[in-house]
């Protein structure tokens, strides 16, 4: 069920979300947070940047997109995700305990299982327990000018929507009790540049796990770890596994504190398909490979580029999972990651 400012929501029973996440985004409470979370600066965090001091030198824990992770205050500091243009960036945070679960939702698809997930490793989430959520990302991706021009159906563009509309959903016919506290999404989250195409606002959330405060937050290469090739090949050939079908990517232990990145196999067609993309020039990459061509960060071709380069040079996943194992890191002293070996995680 759904609390917005302390009060029962109530729901429209003629529908399958839609309505109710219209009523939403015009209710004067959240239309106020909504104001006041546009208000505040983007941080912006690498390790390069002094001024990232804060997250760099502190415990923090980022998310692809399609995986999430439930972290403990006393051992995370921070957890955040970026890169979610027309994905979602859903924050579930228990008031009782503080334990916080983040997640970057890609497709309606993965709503209902992905909650499951999340909510599975909160600690007790009964009638009785209060939990407040925090969405953001997700823009009026069927505005774009290039497809209004050339005649494209918005039907083809429109991905935010549907996705916001599962979650909301979902957290509305569920018995615990969802405080929605932020609700920057669609028309809140949505600007035009000087052509005229719909592009997000933030695209990024982090949230500082003692408090719950959320802000709007991007990453750089230096952030995005452990393993971020890998787990970012992982999107594409989880399509293909059927261990994880409609289900988030498990990525996290929150009781150790360490990356456990579950295995996830990838086919020789994906393999070929990589060789073919990588021939493609930057403008077509861009537009094969993205749902919001217009709004990606400069760095998504480069970062298409990386992953393409891993598979075609380890085509057989079984080497990169070996012994079809997790591949484990734990934090080391300087607040890095290190690899944990299998032959050392067995010993263990």
């Amino acid at each position: 069920m759904i609390f917005v400012g302390g009060v029962l929501f109530e729901r429209n029973s003629t529908n399958q979300g839609n309505c109710d996440l219209v009523a939403l985004m015009t209710h004067p409470v959240l239309v106020s947070a909504s104001l006041s979370f546009k208000a505040i600066p983007e941080k912006k965090f690498s390790t390069s940047d002094a001024s990232s001091d804060e997250l760099t030198k502190s415990k923090h824990v980022y998310l692809f997109q399609r995986e999430y992770a439930t972290v403990d205050p006393m051992l995370v500091d921070f957890i955040g995700t970026d890169e979610a243009t027309t994905c979602v960036g859903i924050v579930i945070r228990n008031r009782n305990n503080g334990m916080t679960s983040v997640a970057h939702l890609d497709s309606p698809k993965i709503v209902d299982l992905g909650l499951s997930q999340m909510l599975s490793k909160l600690g007790d989430c009964g009638h009785d327990t209060e939990l407040d959520v925090h969405l953001i990302g997700g823009f009026e991706d069927n505005l774009d000018k290039h497809t209004e021009q050339t005649g494209g159906s918005s039907e083809q563009k429109d991905h935010s929507f549907p996705l916001c509309a599962k979650i909301i959903k979902a957290l509305g016919k569920s018995v615990v009790k969802f405080h929605i506290q932020t609700l920057f999404v669609l028309g809140h989250n949505t600007r035009k540049d000087t052509a005229g195409n719909a592009l997000p606002i933030f695209s990024g959330v982090l949230v500082e796990t003692r408090t719950g405060t959320v802000i709007p937050a991007t990453f750089d290469q230096t952030t995005r770890c452990p393993d971020e090739i890998v787990r970012r090949i992982r999107i594409s050939g989880s399509f293909m596994d059927s261990r994880w079908r409609n289900k988030l990517l498990e990525t996290y232990d929150t009781q150790t504190d360490r990356f456990i990145i579950a295995p996830c196999s990838w086919s020789s067609r994906l393999v070929r398909m990589a060789s073919f993309l990588q021939q493609f020039p930057d403008s077509e990459v861009l537009r094969t490979c993205s749902t919001s061509p217009f709004a990606e960060a400069p760095d998504f071709v480069h970062n298409q580029r990386r992953q393409w380069d891993y598979l075609i040079q380890h085509p057989n996943w079984k080497e990169t999972f070996q012994m079809e194992e997790a591949r484990i890191f734990t934090r080391s002293a300087s607040g890095g990651w290190i690899m944990v070996e299998p032959a050392h995680e067995a010993a263990d």
